[in-house]
Formats: C-alpha cells, sequence, structure tokens
C-alpha cells in the first residue's frame, strides 16, 4: 500500500500581514494605551517584541509605559558614534531609574572603514550615512524579533498624521510587525504623562530641540516650526530610513 508522504517545507513567508495589522488595528479600537499594549504583550499577539529607542525628546513616555507592562521586553538603543553627549547620559539615567533592558547597538567598523573613513558622510550623504549608523545595524538586531515598538506621534510631522498603531514593516521582507503606542498622543497628553510620573526631561529640550538625533544634524527648532524641522534642516530628507515617509498602507 502506497501512502503519501507529507513533504516538510520552510516557510518563508512574511510574519504578517496587512490584514492581520487591520485586525488588530479594530480589535484595539478605542481602548486605553497601556490596556491594549498589555493585552498585545500578555497574551503573546505579536510575538517577541523589541523596544526601538533613541531616548529623545519624549521618549521617556513609552519607556516608562513599557516597563510597567513588562520590563524585561529589549530596548534597542543605536549608538551610532554622532550622538549629542547629553543624550547618552540621559540614556543612561532612564535605563537606571526604569530599570530598563538595554542592548546598544553598534555600526560594523569594516562598514565605516570602507564608507565613512574620515567621519564626514553625514555632510555630504545623510541617507549614507544613517544607512551605515542606524539601517544596517537596527535590521541585523531585528531579524531575531517578530515586532518592534516605536515612538512615533501623528503631531509630530505631516509624514506621520495618518499612521495606526498597527502596521506591518515595509523596509524587509520579513513581514514584522510595527507598533506605534503613542501615535494619537498629542504634546499636551505626553507633557501630563511626564508630569504625573515625575519623569525627566532631555536637558536638550529646553534649549530648543523637540525632536533629538544625531548633533551633526540636528538644529534648535524655531518658533511655529514643525517639531522635527531641526532635523536635517536644509537637506530633502525627513527619516532616518528606519521609518518611511508616508509610511500609510492602511489605517
Amino acid at each position: 500500500m502506497n501512502e503519501t508522504r507529507a513533504i516538510d517545507r520552510l516557510d518563508t513567508g512574511p510574519r504578517f500581514t496587512d490584514q492581520d495589522a487591520i485586525r488588530l488595528n479594530r480589535m484595539f479600537r478605542g481602548s486605553e494605551t497601556e490596556d491594549w499594549l498589555r493585552a498585545v504583550v500578555e497574551g503573546n499577539l505579536v510575538g517577541d517584541i523589541a523596544l526601538v529607542s533613541s531616548f529623545g525628546a519624549e521618549s521617556a513616555a513609552l519607556l516608562h509605559l513599557v516597563s510597567r507592562v513588562d520590563d524585561s521586553i529589549p530596548i534597542l538603543f543605536l549608538d551610532t558614534g554622532k550622538h549629542f553627549s547629553e543624550t547618552l547620559a540621559y540614556r543612561d539615567e532612564l535605563t537606571d531609574l526604569l530599570g530598563l533592558n538595554r542592548i546598544d547597538l553598534y555600526p560594523e567598523l569594516s562598514d565605516l572603514e570602507k564608507r565613512d573613513e574620515t567621519g564626514l558622510r553625514w555632510s555630504y550623504d545623510p541617507d549614507g550615512c544613517c544607512e551605515l549608523r542606524k539601517v544596517r545595524p537596527l535590521e541585523k538586531a531585528l531579524a531575531r524579533y517578530d515586532a518592534s515598538l516605536t515612538g512615533r506621534k501623528a503631531f509630530q510631522s505631516t509624514t506621520r498624521a495618518n499612521l495606526p498603531r498597527f502596521e506591518v514593516d515595509t523596509a524587509d521582507a520579513q513581514g514584522r510587525m510595527k507598533i506605534n503606542p503613542l501615535i494619537d498622543w498629542d504634546a499636551d497628553r505626553i507633557a501630563s504623562y511626564f508630569e504625573e510620573h515625575d519623569l525627566p526631561r532631555h536637558p536638550l529640550v529646553e534649549r530648543g530641540f523637540p525632536s533629538i538625533g544625531c548633533s551633526p544634524c540636528t538644529r534648535q527648532v524655531k518658533p511655529g516650526e514643525d517639531p522635527r524641522a531641526g532635523r536635517w534642516s536644509g537637506w530633502d530628507k525627513v527619516e532616518c530610513g528606519i521609518h518611511k515617509p508616508g509610511e500609510e498602507p492602511f489605517l
């Protein structure tokens, strides 16, 4: 008697599809941020999660929120070698204060030696600099996770105005879920959260830096400007490459 033998196949398809993101957005519509985030984490609805944080102007709000839900979640920090010294000090302060499981990521030395030996690539090719110092190290680190948490907020810029809570990361073919817990928080709500939980502010905020990236590519923001106007000022560039402008595949 001949029996049909099952063939083992390696599943190389994406982790998630747009339909999965739509389902999650509908499932938690109207839910309070900490409630739905806790449900996602404790229910293991998106697999292994990491939080990607710049330890920037408003980062403490999301870091505190996530630490309340699960302080074992890895916090990925891209140490580009170009940060303000204030950012590195703030990173260490928040790590100790919140008991964070922080993992520092670094660019490959061989990449820097080949493509940015002088360390000045930011001055003539900011996209290439971000690729070397942010995109590649993060892509490598995220390969082991099914989902990532970001600190993006709709009010920060017009390119983020219509982003949903859940979206599929289009940066590669892995189909990773990208989650934006604070996407519908405005500046007042964030400020209130800082006050309610007595969270320290990034020292550069009071000096006119509402959005803080690497020091060579970040300037102070003038009154009335978009909060991210100080990032890559003078360049036709609004994101580092980790996020794509106008990533709005669904609502």
